[in-house]
């Protein structure tokens, strides 16, 4: 039964990386049989679906700097990124939502276009860039910020922890920025820095996935004239409560986080990945 209701919870959280992961091959294949068919077509349609820096004229092709994540060079260039995908997305919802993936997915996408395409006034980027590995590196960096002793378990290498593999394909772009593929590495940092920027904010209490609620005060065009005084202690003593219920929750997560980093989430009991379940669906 424990397997069932883990594969449960991962697919109902999976729901949205698996139409990423759908469109992402289907984008592959209409774009490589139009290469095969109408060679000519494909490269006049390339600069308007992959990412092309071209100065001031690449901003007015402003949704290549998302849509070039679902452009791939080739079928093993599709198929390691949505591994990569697939396998981050599972470790991301260990404690986040699905919201917050598909944000820090999708900004880390544009974290990689901006930081290229500003690299390119100074640099040789070579044709284009495509590729949804900027995209991938985002919510991989951000998971390695807020848990870095996580341990994940790798063929043949055992249990290491994210902080390490997060380290170690940093430093491999870093040491490939003479590489051919400069532009594709420095798009990797550009996803990154996204990443690590969204868990710091985070952790200081500012989700950017979280949508804005506006405020009683924001939706009201009226003045308030009177006020009852036993209607605000009252307020008061509830506002009190739901602080506390907060502050216990908090600790609750924050005992589970520090078991996950010392045994792995393997170790938790059913409840125990429930009460995160829910948590990160709020």
């Amino acid at each position: 039964m424990k397997g069932i209701d883990d594969l449960k919870r991962n697919l109902k959280l999976g729901d949205k990386v698996q139409l990423l992961i759908i469109a992402n091959v289907v984008a592959f294949v209409l774009l490589y049989g139009l290469s095969i068919v109408f060679s000519a077509v494909y490269h006049s349609v390339f600069p308007y679906v992959a990412f092309v820096a071209d100065g001031v004229a690449t901003l007015g092709r402003f949704w290549t700097f998302v849509s070039y994540s679902f452009v791939h060079a080739n079928i093993w260039h599709l198929l390691l990124n949505m591994i990569m995908l697939f396998f981050v997305s599972n470790l991301f919802f260990t404690f986040f939502s699905s919201r917050q993936f598909l944000f820090v997915y999708f900004i880390g996408a544009i974290g990689g276009s901006m930081l290229y395409y500003l690299c390119s006034f100074f640099f040789q980027m070579g044709y284009g860039l495509v590729g949804a590995s900027a995209a991938i590196m985002a919510p991989l960096i951000a998971l390695a910020t807020f848990a870095p002793t996580m341990e994940v378990r790798l063929a043949l290498l055992g249990r290491i922890k994210m902080i390490y593999i997060a380290g170690a394909i940093i430093v491999i772009d870093l040491f490939q920025l003479s590489s051919s593929n400069v532009g594709g590495h420095i798009a990797h940092l550009g996803g990154a820095l996204v990443g690590f920027g969204y868990m710091v904010l985070l952790k200081k209490g500012i989700d950017l996935a979280k949508p804005k609620k506006r405020t009683a005060k924001e939706k009201s065009t009226f003045k308030k004239v009177y006020v009852n005084k036993n209607g605000d202690k009252e307020n008061n003593k509830e506002s009190n409560k739901e602080n506390n219920k907060a502050a216990a929750v908090q600790k609750q997560i924050d005992v589970i986080l520090d078991k996950i980093s010392r045994s792995g989430y393997e170790s938790l009991s059913k409840d125990e990945k429930d009460f995160l379940f829910r948590q990160g669906n709020k």
